[in-house]
């Protein structure tokens, strides 16, 4: 059975956590945020899961009708957004390279193949060595740091500047650094990871630039390990109606890399690992829009929904307001 934690905010502000197992859900009697409950489990000695279990109170709660409401929270936060680091990897999923590939054919020719075609082979031929061993380097991109997150319902913000704003379905991996730098796993969570693939398209060297966008995380934090084979549907509804749909997969059946080799190449930096830093790494995807010609708009609703994830991520797109940043000498 699916256990699941949620994060859920009252009208009046007050925060509680919630657990769900299978089609049940409980509020707990504390603490008010996932990183305080994963902090107490570390001092405990103890599972996340069993943490939780220990504080459910007696409180049932319908989670579809309290996401609905607008009170549920994304799978983490934290106090201090500039403790949150969002991150990804991209060319993981089996299938993943085909659209790179068509966005960087110029490039290439009959006996070179694209530094994107490559890369993927690469990771098929080597991103899941053999167990406590590390394997082939991913590609591996940077995000932006907490104020980046955006909750279920709420609007994925396009800048003015951008060429695009299109979906990425996948899964992210929450972590917690513990007091003795230690990478912790938390959970998975369902996630729009958001990328300007127009951007990217003109150069795979603005790669960098093209990520550097807001990320949607689903409300539920997968607890345990991963399931192996997840599938899910991404669509793009329009004045009510849908305008593309697809169904995704994801999970280490449908990925080049064991998601251990996707954390050990992210997380052998040092600077990654700062304890108190929450991590926030989307996993990557081989369902794009973009990749079916579709030109997204101000108001579309990206939708995806993927069991055993009992609620579905669902985000507006909005446009920014351009703006004007003057560089002041001081």
């Amino acid at each position: 059975m699916t256990l699941r934690l949620l994060q859920h905010r009252a009208d009046d502000g007050h925060r509680r956590l919630i657990l769900a197992e299978g089609a049940d859900a409980l509020f707990l009697d504390a603490p008010a945020s996932i990183v305080e409950l994963a902090q107490a489990a570390i001092a405990e000695g103890t599972s996340l899961a069993d943490a939780a279990r220990a504080r459910r109170s007696g409180e049932g709660v319908d989670i579809e009708a309290e996401l609905a409401a607008g009170r549920l929270l994304s799978a983490i936060d934290h106090p201090d957004s500039a403790r949150v680091t969002l991150s990804g990897t991209g060319l993981t999923h089996l299938g993943s390279a085909e659209g790179r590939d068509a966005m960087h054919k110029a490039a290439a020719s009959a006996d070179r193949p694209t530094d994107s075609m490559r890369m993927f082979l690469e990771g098929v031929e080597g991103g899941k060595p053999a167990a406590g061993a590390v394997g082939q380097q991913p590609e591996w991109f940077y995000k932006g740091d907490g104020q980046q997150l955006v909750a279920p319902g709420a609007p994925l913000v396009s800048p003015a500047f951008a060429q695009d704003g299109g979906e990425e379905p996948e899964l992210a991996g929450i972590y917690l650094i513990d007091g003795d730098g230690r990478p912790r796993r938390l959970g998975i969570a369902l996630a729009n990871e958001f990328s300007d693939h127009v951007t990217e398209r003109h150069n795979y060297l603005w790669l960098a630039h093209s990520k550097l966008r807001a990320a949607a995380l689903g409300a539920e934090l997968l607890l345990g390990e991963p399931p192996a084979d997840i599938r899910g549907t991404s669509r793009i509804v329009r004045d009510g109606a849908p305008i593309w749909e697809k169904p995704f997969l994801t999970g280490e059946a449908n990925m080049s890399h064991h998601i251990a080799n996707l954390e050990a190449h992210h997380f052998k930096y040092a600077c990654f690992r700062r304890p108190g830093d929450i991590h926030v790494h989307f996993f990557g995807t081989a369902t794009l829009s973009f990749a079916d010609a579709v030109q997204t708009q101000a108001g579309d609703i990206f939708e995806i929904a993927a069991p055993p994830f009992a609620l579905p991520l669902r985000n507006p797109l909005a446009i920014a307001e351009a703006e004007t940043v003057d560089v002041i000498p001081l």
